[in-house]
């Protein structure tokens, strides 16, 4: 008897297997045993067959034992390692089914199998050149004439790598390195000895010899003083001229040497500069979008102010040209509010941060804490951090017990030599838990040690992020900063929920400055040239020396800054030739110059406009408010001399408009701030479409910050509107509006704008002349329809009050279209009106305001009407909501005593806060 439901086999999840190449057995960790828990009853029990998904695995897994389920992997035929290395597929083992002929028979779930190929070192290194020609001059010694390179076939680096040369001639002036440099180890004579012949051999890891040695043919020069002519110690760079030529009358002399071939390397040296080079010095949340960078993030090094206060403390480094430093010294660190630490840092999330690092002498044991979240109090365990060790740079990430309960990766480590080179970096660590990827400058690298450990236990204790050490809380006397920085951070920032994608990341990092060949096309078919990805160092190498010549008069200067930072940045020109035949061959010394980037033409940015508004008290409580800037005018110039552009046709001294970008416009609250019950500035967040722009809003002020052009910004600021439900209580209000390029290098005037409110009679109080056309004048809500909005909390009393506040409305709409009829009469005759004797009304206004509920202020309050006179609406954004009915109902936009309502309107539609 057979149960009527066998289970299925059993096997590992996972195995890891090796195999040494031109072998057929696999070696699996763990073994390949299938279990079956029908066991011992027959073919059910019995393990019949491992079956390998995969057809282009050249392996096959057998059967060794059906009833102990034993199993073996073996090669279909020869494994190679320089073929593949390594390869993946997936198994599964089947039972022998419900009797003899297989059928019903059971598979157990897929296994990943990955399986590594051992080398066997099989190849000799060969050299890359058959013979090599190289010449010095006499009476020098050389640190290296030449470098010979030999490469080697096999896969592994033990036996790929080429670990030593030798020098098989004896008796030879000459010696080698590991690395294949050649020196002399006396000074040649031409007199003595013009030409050498060395061999030189090779020896892999494994110490396998190349089978042939290579011949090194050394020529002896007599004493000459070869090098570039017809260059300058130093050009003069002029902001917005393009590319310059470094080098238009250069050429190498020889002393008649014969060349075989030419490489030139031309480097600029700009560290000295920002942040490695002259980079776009915007804020951080400025270049974020200007690059096209997911939103969200959070920037935990901002500029001290009264809402980020707590980089207040840190030192900054003022020499630096509007770029936003931060320097460290192991004395110094920033706790983060709570209220800003970016929250759900899950499986994706982003950390950023620019980093200058250098090795500190005997502190190499301790840690350096760049970013840090640990425990508040009680206890001091680090749930995430970032620090630098021994110049490794470390990432720990503990997951909660809550996420995840099994041992996971915790700690990913990186060592790289840009870590402690005191060079400007820009690193960002991009989470895919398990997957964490490191990006220095652009260029992606993967942590070359992962430590796993345990997830934290849960705790209700709060932890507390900090920014250039590790706050030590709990299990110490006195709380304390730990593990401090020693070097400068800029723009650290954190994106919880998304990582960033390279093209953004590339610019962010992106240099405005670097080489440049004027050109491409002229160049000569034999020149080669390539860039470093910073276009910081330009290699050029070609066999003719007249096209040579010509290649290096095209190396240009390029700087895309608008207004660059003014300043030095070094040349050095280093070349090497190599010749042949019987001719010597010649050393070229090194060239050092400078360009001089000239300090530009600084912008004088204007604004403009009306100065002072006087309006009605109905304009500022109208559901429109009252616009601020609408004749707002930005403008910038320079002052131009003959020594300027060219572009300028003009005298010493004469003014120039010219066009570049804003990053931010603040408008600031003069005097008390707003109250937020009665009086709001508002902006569409529909203004910003299209645009580089965002807007924050407080009871100080809005900010309008991004990258974009002038007349972007002053199509967002004429869109401003000032509401004041109460103008009564507070009726003059002073705004100032300053705007900034290159994160305030570059600041505007200071433009004041004073608001009056001007107090009319109480009947003419209640109508605001921003009134629709007259085809839009019969959309007057019935009185049923507003009884019906509030019928269980408006007492009967106040319903007699909304019946009479209704019936007034109705007379003051009929009063307001015959008022409207009579101003365009009147606008007619009398065309000459001054602006302040106009009435306040707009055509293209589609609203109408009416308030004729002031009227029986006395016979009733907001509370026995049920009114709140304290709502502030609040878009998500921060901006406030827009409102196309509201009748002062609580929870919903206007203030009480105010009804308001937009005659385009076919019903009543509520804005829910």
């Amino acid at each position: 008897m057979f149960p009527s439901e066998s289970a299925k086999p059993w096997i590992e999840t996972s195995y890891h297997g090796v195999i040494t190449e031109n072998m057929d057995i696999v070696q699996l960790d763990p073994p390949l045993v299938a279990l079956d828990k029908d066991a011992p009853v027959p073919y059910a029990g019995e393990i019949c067959a491992f079956k390998i998904q995969g057809l282009e695995a050249p392996f096959e897994a057998v059967v060794l034992n059906g009833t102990s389920g034993e199993g073996q992997l073996r090669a279909r035929g020869l494994v190679d390692c320089e073929l593949q290395k390594e390869y993946t597929f997936i198994i599964q083992a089947h039972d022998c089914g419900a009797g003899p002929g297989g059928t019903g028979g059971k598979k157990s779930h897929k296994a990943v199998v990955h399986i590594q190929v051992n080398d066997v070192n099989e190849f000799s290194p060969v050299f890359r050149e058959a013979q090599y020609h190289v010449a010095v001059t006499e009476g020098k010694i050389y640190d290296n004439i030449l470098q010979v390179e030999a490469t080697d076939q096999d896969c592994s680096p033990q036996y790929s790598q080429i670990c030593n040369y030798q020098i098989t001639t004896s008796n030879t002036p000459f010696a080698i390195d590991r690395n294949g440099n050649i020196r002399n180890t006396e000074k040649l004579s031409f007199d003595k000895q013009q030409q050498y012949a060395v061999l030189v051999t090779a020896f892999d890891c494994g110490q396998k010899r190349s089978t042939e040695s290579v011949a090194v043919h050394i020529y002896v020069k007599p004493v000459c003083k070869p090098g570039w002519q017809g260059w300058d110690k130093r050009v003069d760079y002029e902001p917005g001229t393009g590319s310059k030529q470094l080098f238009p009358k250069m050429n190498l002399e020889t002393c008649g040497g014969l060349l075989s071939s030419v490489r030139t390397t031309v480097e600029l040296q700009t560290s000295h500069i920002g942040k490695g080079c002259d980079r776009e010095t915007y804020s951080e949340k400025s270049l974020q979008k200007l690059c096209g960078a997911s939103s969200g993030s959070t920037d935990l090094l901002p500029a001290p102010s009264a809402s980020t206060n707590w980089t207040a403390s840190l030192v900054t480094d003022s020499e630096r040209d509007s770029d936003l430093i931060f320097r460290f010294d192991g004395r110094q660190a920033a706790r983060i509010p709570d209220q800003v630490v970016p929250q759900n840092l899950t499986d994706q999330f982003t950390v950023a941060t620019w980093m200058k690092h250098g090795p500190n002498p005997g502190l190499r044991a301790e840690k350096e804490t760049l970013l840090c979240n640990s425990d508040k109090t009680e206890m001091n365990r680090h749930h995430y951090s970032l620090y630098v060790h021994n110049c490794r740079l470390v990432f720990l990430l503990r997951r909660d017990f809550i996420q995840v309960d099994t041992f996971r990766p915790a700690e990913f480590h990186w060592k790289l030599d840009q870590i402690c080179d005191k060079e400007w970096h820009y690193y960002v660590i991009n989470v895919e838990f398990p997957v964490v990827t490191l990006y220095v400058d652009g260029v992606t690298y993967d942590p070359y040690l992962v430590t796993d450990d345990w997830p934290i236990h849960p705790s209700q204790i709060d932890v507390q992020l900090t920014v250039g050490a590790c706050w030590q809380g709990g299990e110490v006397t006195k709380p304390r900063f730990t593990q401090c920085f020693r070097g400068s951070l800029s723009g650290l920032t954190i994106r919880p929920g998304k990582i960033e994608s390279q093209k953004v990341i590339s610019c962010l990092q992106a240099c405005k400055e670097g080489l440049d060949i004027n050109s491409l096309e002229s160049l000569g078919k034999g020149i080669k040239f390539h860039f470093n990805p910073a276009q910081s160092i330009l290699v050029m190498e070609g066999e003719d020396l007249e096209n040579m010549n010509a290649a290096l008069r095209k190396v240009s200067y390029i700087n895309s800054r608008q207004f660059p930072t003014p300043g030095i940045r070094r040349l050095h020109i280093s070349t090497s030739v190599q010749c042949f035949g019987e001719d010597t061959c010649i050393s070229i010394p090194d060239i050092d110059a400078v360009v001089m980037v000239l300090q530009p033409s600084e912008p004088r940015i204007t604004i403009a406009g009306v100065d002072r508004l006087t309006r009605p008290a109905a304009d500022l409580r109208g559901p429109a408010g009252l616009t601020l800037f609408q004749d707002l005018h930005i403008i910038s110039t320079v002052t131009k001399g003959d020594t300027a552009s060219h572009h300028t046709a003009g005298r010493p001294g004469v003014q120039e408009e010219i066009i570049h970008n804003l990053d931010y416009c603040d408008i600031l609250v003069l005097g008390e701030e707003l109250r937020p019950e009665q009086e709001s500035l508002q902006l569409q967040r529909s203004t910003l479409l299209g645009k580089h722009l965002d807007a924050t809003n407080s009871t100080s002020g809005m900010s309008i910050y991004g990258v974009d052009s002038m007349s972007n910004y002053e199509q967002v600021i004429r869109q401003v509107h000032y509401h004041n439900w109460h103008p009564a209580q507070n009726p003059d209000r002073k705004f100032r509006l300053t705007c900034s390029e290159l994160n305030g290098r570059y600041t505007s005037n200071e433009f004041t704008l004073e608001i009056s409110v001007l107090h009319k009679s109480e009947a003419g109080e209640h109508v605001n002349h921003m009134v629709a056309p007259s085809q839009y004048m019969q959309v007057v809500p019935h009185l049923a329809m507003v009884h019906s909005l509030y019928p269980t909390h408006v007492p009967s009393a106040a319903t007699v009050v909304i019946v009479i506040c209704i019936a007034t409305l109705v007379v003051v709409v009929v009063l307001g279209i015959y008022r409207i009829h009579l101003t365009h009469q009147q606008e007619g005759r009398s065309s000459d009106t001054t602006k302040e004797r106009e009435l306040d009304w707009d055509d293209s206004a589609l609203n109408i305001t009416v308030n004729p509920m002031e009227v029986f202020t006395k016979l009733t309050d907001s509370r026995s009407t049920g009114l709140n006179r304290n709502q502030k609406p609040k878009s998500q954004s921060g901006l406030p909501c827009q409102t196309n009915f509201s009748c002062g109902i609580p929870g919903y936009e206007q203030p009480p005593t105010q009804l308001t309502y937009q005659t385009n309107c076919s019903r009543l539609g509520y804005t829910r806060l």
